[in-house]
Order: structure tokens, then sequence, then C-alpha cells
């Protein structure tokens, strides 16, 4: 699976799990560490460790596993390195604090449409 596949793969396992305002951003352009962030906003706390769990769970069916994780879902953010890919899961309240979008906003975002509720 290429990085932008994975990318997608994991906004798809994060919308089916609830997350919401769901934004993969390439940098691969601005960054000597990574090619993509997937960022997801959870309601709760405890859906930011649901988050954080589907996550690894996903990836380790495919044989991916998280290089280092920063953050605990009790403080509201969660940050995931696989390489290539960095997953950042925020409570609302986190994700307004550190707004990794702004930082980041010279970078393009990659196109993702949530499925559609059933």
């Amino acid at each position: 699976m290429d990085t932008k596949a994975m990318a997608l793969f994991l906004a798809d396992a994060l919308d089916k799990k609830k997350a919401k305002d769901i934004v993969i951003i390439d940098i691969s352009e601005k960054s000597g560490f990574a090619d993509y962030f997937v960022i997801a906003q959870a309601g709760s706390l405890r859906q930011v460790a649901a988050l954080q769990d589907e996550v690894e769970d996903q990836l380790a069916k495919e044989e991916i596993f998280v290089r280092h994780i920063e953050g605990r879902g009790e403080s509201g953010w969660v940050l995931m390195d696989y390489g290539d890919i960095i997953v950042n899961l925020f409570t609302e309240e986190q994700r307004a604090r550190y707004q990794i979008e702004k930082v980041w906003k010279d970078c393009p975002s990659v196109d993702y449409e949530p499925a559609a509720e059933e």
C-alpha cells in the first residue's frame, strides 16, 4: 500500500469510528520527516482512545506497526508516527489549541469524502 492509499485507508477507518472533520495534508514537499498528516477530531476523551485503538488495529492487519506514540487519550491529543504518515487525534479543544492545519496551510490537502451515513 503506498502512502497516499494508506492515508486514505486511515481516514476511512477513522470515519467508520465516527471521527469528525477528517483532514489529510500532503506535507511531502515541505517535510523531511513524513509525507502525510491524517488529522481527526473526537467528541470525547474516550473516543480519542478508541480512535487510537482503531488506527493501530487496522494497520496491524496490514502488518504496519506504529513507530512511536506521543500524548494520551486522556490529554485530548495523540500523535501516532507511522513513518511516512503521522496521525493526529484531537478533542475539539486541543485541535483548536494546536492548529496543525494553520501551521501547514501552504501544503495541499488530499481530497477525502467521508462515506455517506447509512
